[in-house]
């Protein structure tokens, strides 16, 4: 009877499925410890995770990796022209503008005029602090 590898892994998975999954178990341990970590510091790995970023906020676009490259070379916001910083937090980091209705790519803005775009894009309206006041006292005037 001719060997057969196939027939033979078979066998062997059946017979060591204990073994097999303590084995898995340590190695992806390992190699989330080591590799896992280390892939989030490379370049590849922040232009990834920002890409799945975008994508998780519905930006829709057809070519990511030219987006990327147009948001990283981007020093000036596209509405006030304040110089943009790298980072999460701040006043003036980088911000991806998006429509939240159609999901497309608008500008590349400082994080004060996207949250200023988000307020008239869903028609928010400031109240002053007087008009807060008599709309308090209503409310109170109403449910008493």
């Amino acid at each position: 009877m001719p060997y057969n590898h196939k027939e033979y892994m078979k066998k062997y998975r059946e017979a060591n499925k204990e073994t097999i999954k303590e084995y898995n178990k340590e190695y992806m341990k390992k190699y989330y410890k080591e590799y896992g970590k280390n892939y989030k510091q490379t370049e590849e790995g922040k232009k990834t995770q920002r890409i799945l970023n975008w994508k998780y906020y519905k930006v829709i676009c057809d070519d990511f990796d030219k987006l990327y490259e147009y948001y990283l070379n981007c020093k000036f916001c596209e509405e006030c022209n304040v110089e943009l910083v790298e980072g999460n937090r701040g006043k003036y980091s980088k911000c991806l503008d998006h429509d939240h209705k159609t999901g497309l790519f608008r500008n590349v803005l400082c994080n004060t005029c996207n949250i200023k775009r988000g307020f008239n894009d869903n028609n928010i309206v400031r109240l002053t602090n007087s008009e807060r006041m008599w709309k308090y006292r209503l409310r109170a005037f109403i449910l008493s």
